[in-house]
């Protein structure tokens, strides 16, 4: 370490020295569940980047050990606060004992914050002292920390940092870089910031808050064009979970859907994840000639249909899928990204499984990018649930080019499973800033919320009121083009991240084994 790096980072350590652990301790615990708030209410975007600022800030004045635990506090309490309602889904509507579908959700959360773990403990053992050199290696620790999050073990990106910036000024970095960059940046900035704090420096302040106005002045600029229009009406069946599957009341539920969809005069009609809940051999004993009744009405009237439905038998296996009536019909879209317990079985967990009452609880996975669904000029991409989660699977459909790519997207869900909670406006940004990545609209059926339109710049156009039956008729506009974030990550996933990640991870670790051999 050079002279000047030594001594700054003994005005680091001199100025804050190490505080009590207890104090610490509370403080990750607080300063991650309290940054949650902006992944639900994103207009408290600055929020993150104090509690990650105060957390790097931390970091870099603890032992290696210290800041994992750090890390790994502010993770639990920010996973843990954030995705709570998973205690609703297994307690309330799986049967799971209150005192275990709490623990589950805990533990989930610390399982997952053992990566942020990880990342603060390398960041605490390899930073420079130097500023600008600490926040690009915290960023890409927290980038790979982030990514780990992504793609092992089929992956739970939810509360990824980047989504707590949408309406700050790094979403005009989403079609360029998408959330992981988002996220990446977001590191950045904290770092800086804790470097000025903690120097009582202007140049780390000027780093942060220089690329912070510049982004908010451009934008994230116009990558698509318009692609011709439609009207779409989009149904909110409103079933409480704990009735969905209730035999009694199935009759009146498809009926309703039925009759909705028929009723409809928007060109494309799009019901909720499962809103016929019953395989077809199941719906034609309940109402027989249902299926065939839908296809001729859309075959004839020159409308079209997005119906949510399991199809399947026990022979061939069961898929959550989307069905299309008239248009390219016959059309069929298998949910592809499956949700662990809720739709597939991890392996050595059947156990955990079979405490809880969750019907079609083991779905086969559908092919990781299946065609659009043709409504005219336009090219309608389903997808089903936390589907819309997973950006760089969403980017396979363009990786044909512009001519094959989707003009619009289609997110079916129920997020009903979950209750009144956050998860439904989380769900919402998520899929704002899908169509902000990509520069398309993206089109939500819900059953019990949020149902909306969200126009390519990841704005809600229109919405209905969770929790209230209803249609949401409005126009949609295609889009064309590809945004550089739907150009690169089409062909090579999230792989550059991880590369350029560990070339900086790999250039602190030579610089820290070049300093103790210098010793």
């Amino acid at each position: 370490m050079s002279r000047a790096g030594a001594s700054a980072t003994a005005a680091w350590r001199g100025r804050f020295g190490p505080s009590p652990v207890w104090r610490d301790t509370a403080l990750a615990l607080a300063l991650g569940a309290a940054q949650t708030l902006a992944f639900t209410h994103t207009i408290a975007w600055p929020l993150p980047l104090l509690c990650m600022a105060w957390l790097a800030h931390a970091a870099a004045r603890a032992t290696p050990r210290r800041a994992a635990l750090l890390g790994g506090l502010f993770g639990t309490a920010w996973l843990g606060v954030g995705v709570w309602w998973l205690f609703v889904s297994l307690h309330r509507y799986g049967g799971l004992p209150a005192p275990l579908a709490a623990l589950a959700v805990l533990l989930l959360a610390a399982v997952l914050s053992l990566y942020l773990a990880t990342a603060l403990a390398a960041y605490a053992r390899w930073h420079r002292g130097r500023w600008a050199w600490d926040a690009a290696l915290f960023a890409m620790l927290w980038l790979l920390a982030e990514l780990a999050r992504t793609l092992l073990f089929t992956g739970f990106p939810w509360l990824a940092t980047g989504y707590s910036q949408l309406d700050g000024p790094l979403a005009a970095l989403a079609p360029w870089l998408g959330v992981a960059g988002m996220g990446a940046a977001s590191a950045m900035l904290a770092a800086l910031l804790a470097a000025a704090v903690a120097r009582r420096a202007w140049r780390p302040l000027v780093a942060a808050l220089l690329p912070l106005g510049a982004l908010a002045l451009v934008g994230p600029g116009q990558h698509t064009v318009a692609a011709g229009s439609f009207t779409a009406s989009l149904l909110q069946t409103n079933v409480a979970q704990d009735e969905k599957f209730a035999f009694e009341r199935l009759p009146a539920a498809l009926q309703a859907v039925a009759e909705q969809l028929l009723a409809a005069r928007a060109d494309l009609v799009v019901t909720p994840e499962t809103a016929v809940p019953l395989l077809p051999d199941q719906l034609e004993e309940v109402m027989p000639g249902y299926w065939e009744g839908l296809r001729a009405h859309f075959n004839a009237g020159g409308r079209a249909a997005l119906v949510g439905v399991p199809l399947g038998d026990a022979a061939s296996g069961y898929t959550n899928s989307v069905l299309g009536l008239g248009g390219t019909a016959p059309y069929r879209y298998d949910k592809a990204h499956l949700v662990p317990f809720g739709e597939f079985i991890p392996t050595g967990f059947r156990w955990f499984t079979e405490m809880m009452n969750i019907p079609l609880g083991d779905f086969n996975r559908g092919a990781a990018a299946q065609a659009s669904f043709t409504l005219g000029a336009q090219r309608l991409a389903p997808n089903i649930c936390y589907e819309d989660l997973f950006g760089e699977e969403l980017a396979l459909r363009f990786a044909q080019g512009d001519a094959q790519a989707p003009t619009v997207f289609v997110n079916i869900s129920n997020i009903a499973w979950f209750g009144a909670t956050s998860a439904i406006q989380q769900h919402l940004n998520i899929s704002r800033l899908r169509a902000l990545e990509f520069q398309r609209p993206m089109l939500r059926a819900t059953n019990t919320g949020a149902t909306a339109v969200i126009d390519h710049h990841g704005r809600v156009s229109a919405q209905l009121a969770p929790f209230t039956p209803g249609v949401l008729t409005a126009p949609v506009q295609g889009r064309s083009g590809l945004t550089p974030y739907a150009a690169w990550v089409s062909r090579t996933g999230l792989w550059p991240w991880v590369a350029l990640a560990l070339a900086v991870v790999a250039a602190a670790m030579r610089s820290a084994r070049g300093r103790v051999a210098s010793r």
